[in-house]
């Protein structure tokens, strides 16, 4: 196995660069670099050299040994001052060395999960915590590569093999000639086994926090969508005029309010006469993105909105307007009247369906593990023949083995490690 190595501080120029190297020739690359072997988990000062002797840098030197790393090899850092020149130069310095090369994106993590120091659920947490950018998205993440999950896992584990030495004690009954059936506890606990997982799926969805609360503004043409849209995103992104049909396509625009994500969607009037050929094409779309939203907001007329939506009366500081009767809010993009309000009820709607603090988000991979877990211990518990409950209990573990990560294939892997940064 290749020594790998890459910075994994920010990219330079800054004030200090910390150069990772992880592998079996580490020991090999600190004594050619700094000319012995650090102190266990002791920041050492020492000068960088590469293999022609020439002096590359001054700084710390720590040395980590396997197994106990965060990747389970050895591992050193170099911290080196952080310009351009200084980072170049060690890095050439390191693939000079037998052995050594460049790391590629995940690959610290991918060691790391490989020699069980985390497990795949941590994984993905960790690389949300990485990518997280709301204070939501920070506390999920965290809870995930905590091991919030995994920890819910490895009980649902337990607790099925427990389960299964109960059928496997049934079936070797069965091979005696005697009569044995399946006891009373063991259906309770298959019952609570499911209902726990039932319970688990109800967990928010992370596709839904990393790209944020969904919301959509609707409505006929010049109902004031756009306009509002500018409001919330708080730019000018969207064209507004009085000319119906100006909006053709659908624009979207993520922004944090008060630490939750959300993706705002402006799109075409809605209308069934009058449009041209584009425009048409843009209300087509228009139609798929409120099917697509997790909120709607309804700016046409009273109790015309797709089901629920909810109804908005905008430019109220227009008097010419078609009031509403029982509106959600009344706003107005213009004069900013009610704008902070529907800000403060947007916050309260995402956040129900964001994860509470400490709550770890399922992301579809793991939703479709647990799922066919699921569906796995339901079956066991519609079946009377033991061979057959046992058989739909080992499908229940083989969803949780790969769920963490004991069995995948690279391809899965592959995605997962790919979206890290080099370094991590």
């Amino acid at each position: 196995m290749d020594t790998i190595f890459a910075l994994s501080s920010g990219q330079p120029p800054a004030g200090i660069g910390v150069i990772r190297v992880t592998g079996p020739a580490v020991r090999d690359v600190l004594q050619t670099v700094i000319g012995t072997i650090p102190e266990p988990r002791r920041a050492t000062h020492a000068t960088f050299r590469n293999v022609s002797r020439e002096t590359l840098d001054d700084g710390l030197a720590l040395f980590f040994p396997g197994p106990a790393s965060v990747t389970g090899e050895d591992l050193a850092e170099f911290h080196c001052h952080g310009g351009r020149a200084v980072v170049a130069a060690i890095n050439a310095a390191l693939s000079e060395i037998d052995g050594c090369r460049s790391a590629e994106p995940g690959e610290f993590t991918r060691r790391a999960f490989a020699n069980g120091r985390i497990d795949l659920a941590e994984a993905e947490g960790l690389g949300d915590l990485l990518s997280a950018e709301t204070e939501l998205q920070r506390r999920s993440a965290l809870a995930m590569a905590g091991g919030t999950l995994s920890r819910k896992a490895e009980g649902w584990r337990e607790a099925l093999l427990g389960l299964s030495a109960q059928v496997e004690a049934v079936l070797d009954f069965e091979d005696e000639d005697d009569v044995a059936e399946l006891s009373p506890d063991f259906r309770e606990g298959l019952t609570a086994l499911h209902r726990d997982l039932m319970e688990t799926l109800q967990a928010p969805h992370a596709e839904t926090l990393r790209e944020g609360y969904r919301v959509a503004l609707a409505g006929p043409p010049n109902a004031g969508k756009s306009t509002l849209f500018n409001a919330l995103v708080d730019s000018e992104a969207a064209i507004t005029a009085e000319i119906a049909g100006t909006t053709r396509d659908v624009l979207t625009r993520s922004v944090a309010i008060r630490g939750v994500p959300f993706t705002f969607v402006d799109m075409a009037g809605l209308r069934a006469a009058g449009a041209d050929t584009v425009e048409a094409i843009g209300i087509s779309r228009a139609h798929e993105e409120i099917v697509r939203a997790d909120l709607v907001l309804w700016l046409g007329p009273e109790g015309e909105g797709p089901s629920d939506s909810l109804e908005i009366e905008a430019q109220v500081d227009r008097p010419e307007r078609t009031r509403k009767t029982a509106p959600w809010l009344r706003v107005s993009a213009v004069s900013g009247d009610g704008l902070d309000a529907l800000r403060a009820a947007l916050v309260t709607q995402a956040r129900e369906s964001m994860p509470k603090p400490g709550e770890a988000a399922l992301n579809d991979r793991q939703r479709s593990r647990i799922t066919e877990a699921s569906h796995a211990v339901e079956r066991a518990g519609e079946v009377s023949d033991p061979l057959l409950v046992a058989e739909n209990l080992r499908e229940a573990r083989r969803a949780f083995d790969a769920l963490v990560g004991r069995t995948d294939t690279e391809d899965v892997l592959d995605a997962i490690f790919g979206r890290f940064c080099i370094g991590k």
